[in-house]
């Protein structure tokens, strides 16, 4: 190695042929400084924060949250919630218009096994029917509806619940815009002034009763018990108490509008229309129904 003091080139020893300097100290330091200097640097930890929730997630069960709050009010408290619903209301309001389209159609598709058979038999209790029949044929038609009940029918005839259920849910939803539109401007006339957000929450939150009658409706469907249309017509008919009720709710700005009454009767005439139309719809549906029934020979066989 070379001396540090002098710089004569060392083969070995303690210290340097030439001055003396001791090499050892030399060494030594030169070790260090070597170590030191190509001493691997540790790598930075990273800190790995948790992962977020997705966003989309966070809304949905933000609004979910909001909904179910808002619709258990509005059935512990239907007045009082619904004249407190204002703009921000809006979108709890319109699923609940959803869900009232929507709960139709389910409802029908699920039970109209036992509505089929519930208008078979209310057929065959009229008397000029009932009096022709014999004891056989009547046992006969017990046997029939039995055989029915244990029957998957929809496997036979390809009833699609896509086609029935969307297809009616849109329409109905439709026709709800239409009388809630007619309702506005009915108000409107009346001289109420309101902008259209609040009054569709507000409308949107008396339909809650009439929406949950669905929803029982709808469970009791499931669970095949026949009373279920019962919820069905009241959810249906509750429609024309929801009207004069959001009429009702809004104070006049002035005396020279449209009397309520007459408004409330003017909307009548448009749910009727509406109804009509949602009937006719079901109607044809029924009519496709009734067709694959009679086309269908694993039915054939059946009977």
């Amino acid at each position: 190695m070379n001396c540090s003091n002098c710089g004569h080139f060392n083969d070995g020893g303690k210290f340097c042929v030439k001055c003396g300097h001791k090499l050892q100290e030399e060494a030594a330091a030169s070790q260090t400084a070597a170590s030191s200097e190509y001493q691997p640097q540790s790598q930075p930890q990273t800190a790995y924060a948790p992962q977020q929730p997705n966003r989309r997630v966070r809304q949905a069960k933000k609004v979910s949250k909001s909904f179910f709050s808002y619709f258990a009010e509005g059935i512990k408290n239907p007045t009082a919630t619904a004249h407190a619903a204002g703009e921000s209301q809006f979108v709890n309001a319109l699923i609940t218009v959803i869900l009232y389209a929507l709960s139709i159609p389910i409802m029908l598709y699920v039970g109209w096994k036992l509505l089929l058979i519930q208008f078979v038999r209310s057929m065959f209790k009229l008397p000029v029917i009932s009096a022709e029949m014999d004891p056989s044929d009547i046992e006969e038609f017990n046997m029939g509806i039995n055989f029915i009940k244990a029957t998957d029918i929809n496997s036979i005839i390809h009833f699609n619940f896509t086609d029935f259920v969307f297809k009616q849910g849109i329409l109905i939803f439709i026709g709800l815009a239409v009388i809630i539109g007619a309702t506005y401007i009915a108000a409107k006339f009346g001289k109420v002034d309101v902008s259209f957000k609040e009054f569709f929450s507000r409308f949107g939150t008396f339909l809650i009763i009439p929406t949950a009658l669905l929803l029982i409706g709808l469970v009791l469907a499931f669970l095949h018990v026949e009373y279920f249309s019962y919820f069905m017509n009241f959810g249906l008919l509750s429609i024309f108490l929801v009207v004069p009720f959001t009429i009702a709710s809004f104070k006049q700005s002035g005396t020279n509008g449209l009397d309520r009454i007459y408004s409330t009767l003017i909307v009548y005439v448009v749910i009727t229309i509406v109804l009509a139309f949602i009937a006719n719809g079901l109607g044809e549906e029924a009519k496709t129904i009734i067709t694959r029934m009679g086309n269908s020979t694993e039915l054939n066989d059946l009977f």
